[in-house]
Parts: structure tokens; C-alpha cells; sequence
């Protein structure tokens, strides 16, 4: 087995278990080659279907070992969680792994993308959006240091994800240039930030839409992509909830839980 599928393996039968790792599993990826070729591999051993992306940026420190501004990670379709307003979705996250809850706008693609095109624009995607949504990623990996060792180890282990969940509709997201958004876990305020339509989920989508593309692979109708964390990369426990408020456009609740083993 190569050290390509001995990382995917790795992470994938830790998740499938419910439990954390230690330390990476192998060398961590040098390149972001190396990297999304693990992810891939532990892509094509996962039994869910991918119902969408994730998009993370790139952190500065990074930005010459791995040279592209943003970076995206599978979203399955159990790790989907819609949520009408006034209601809570309910998401596990692994036990003595990473944990987090990211604010974010998340995008509903209204059409299927061509294969071919991978010089998509902030400008351009307006066609693929069906819907904008204020919405949370859960951002979950059975190893507590991924985020520390870089993004080719977050790329790696399927972003980071463990889920996106998809809450009230932005209906006037046209309209808007920003939002402010505020993230509180247990009833404590934890982070404040703005997003800007434009350059944030919309350059997110352009990003995931070429991403895509350059890997020979199409976006679908119906995917959603979380665009980016608002307030921060805020660190969760099992049993704690958290709130995101987007002013003039609601809430969103999440109740944390223990990942079991499927």
C-alpha cells in the first residue's frame, strides 16, 4: 500500500470508528498535490456520497509551501444538517480530536457545472447560486493537531469537516454588500466579524467551482459549499452549544455530540 492510501486508511477507519489518533499518520503532504491526492483516496473509501465542499483560506504563514488562497474539503450527505429558523442541529464531533464551530455563509448550487471551465470569477458564479444561507461548519478531525501541522494535513483528512449545516435563507443576499456576525457557545460571546458577499462566499464558490474543475470533477445541482469561517476558528466540547447571529438575517444553533462508530 502506498503512503497515500496508508493516511487515507488511517483516517478514514479512525472516523469510522469514532476515535482519535495521536499524531499523523504518516509524513504529512509537502505539496498540495500530495495532499488532494490523499484526500481523493480517502474520498473513494468512504461509503456516503459527497453532498458538497467546504472552503477554508489558506493561512499567510503557508501561503509559499502551498501557493493557493483558499483550500476545500468533502461535505457527505449525513453531514448535512438543514435547519428551519428557531431550530437546533444536532452534530458530532470526535472525542479527544479537533473541534470547532465556524460561522459561514453557506451557498446552494443551482446547476450542475461544466468540466471543462476553470476560470470562474466572484463576477461570473451568479448562475450557480441557488439559494444563500446563514449557516455553521463543523469542523471535526480524529487528530487534535491537524490545524497546527498546516493545510496539507487539513486538506488531507477531508478538510477538517464533520459537517455544514444549512439555516435560514438570505433572501436579500443581492442587496448586500455585508454582515455582521457574532458566535456565542454556552451563552459567552466568543467571536464578532463581517462578511462581504462579494469577495467571501462568492469568491469561495469561484474558487471551488475551478478547484473542481482543474481535478477533472463538476460541481452538482443541489451541493452546498460553506464559504469560509466569519468570526473565527472557535473550539468546541461535546455537550456545549453554540449560536451564530447574523444581524438581520437570524440564528443558528448547534448542540455538540460524541461521534459514534458507524
Amino acid at each position: 500500500m502506498s503512503a497515500t492510501q496508508q493516511i487515507a486508511e488511517a483516517f478514514t477507519t479512525a472516523r469510522a470508528a469514532g476515535r482519535s489518533v495521536d499524531a499523523y499518520p504518516g509524513t504529512p503532504p509537502a505539496t498540495l498535490v500530495e495532499a488532494y491526492a490523499i484526500q481523493a483516496a480517502a474520498i473513494a473509501r468512504w461509503p456516503d456520497a459527497v453532498k458538497g465542499w467546504k472552503v477554508a483560506r489558506v493561512n499567510p504563514a503557508f501561503a509559499t509551501q502551498f501557493p493557493e488562497e483558499r483550500l476545500i474539503g468533502p461535505a457527505f450527505a449525513p453531514n448535512v444538517h438543514h435547519v428551519a429558523a428557531g431550530g437546533t442541529a444536532t452534530c458530532p464531533v470526535f472525542e479527544g480530536g479537533f473541534a470547532a464551530v465556524e460561522a459561514e455563509v453557506v451557498i446552494v448550487v443551482a446547476q450542475d457545472s461544466p468540466a471543462d471551465k476553470a476560470d470562474w470569477t466572484a463576477d461570473t458564479v451568479l448562475p450557480f447560486v441557488k439559494s444563500m444561507h446563514i449557516g455553521v461548519e463543523v469542523a471535526s478531525s480524529p487528530l487534535a493537531t491537524l490545524n497546527d501541522i498546516g493545510p496539507g494535513a487539513v486538506i488531507s483528512d477531508f478538510g477538517n469537516n464533520w459537517g455544514v449545516v444549512v439555516g435560514a435563507e438570505i433572501a436579500n443576499w443581492r442587496e448586500l454588500e455585508t454582515i455582521d456576525v457574532e458566535t456565542f457557545i454556552d451563552g459567552q460571546s466568543v467571536g464578532t466579524g463581517k462578511v462581504a458577499i462579494k469577495p467571501g462566499p462568492l469568491g469561495a464558490l469561484a474558487f471551488t467551482l475551478n478547484k473542481r474543475a482543474q481535478q477533472g470533477q463538476i460541481l452538482r445541482a443541489g451541493d452546498v459549499i460553506s464559504t469560509g469561517m466569519i468570526t473565527g476558528v472557535h473550539d468546541i466540547r461535546i455537550g456545549q452549544q453554540s449560536r451564530h447571529v447574523f444581524a438581520g438575517a437570524g440564528e443558528v444553533l448547534v448542540q455538540i455530540t460524541k461521534a459514534a462508530g458507524r
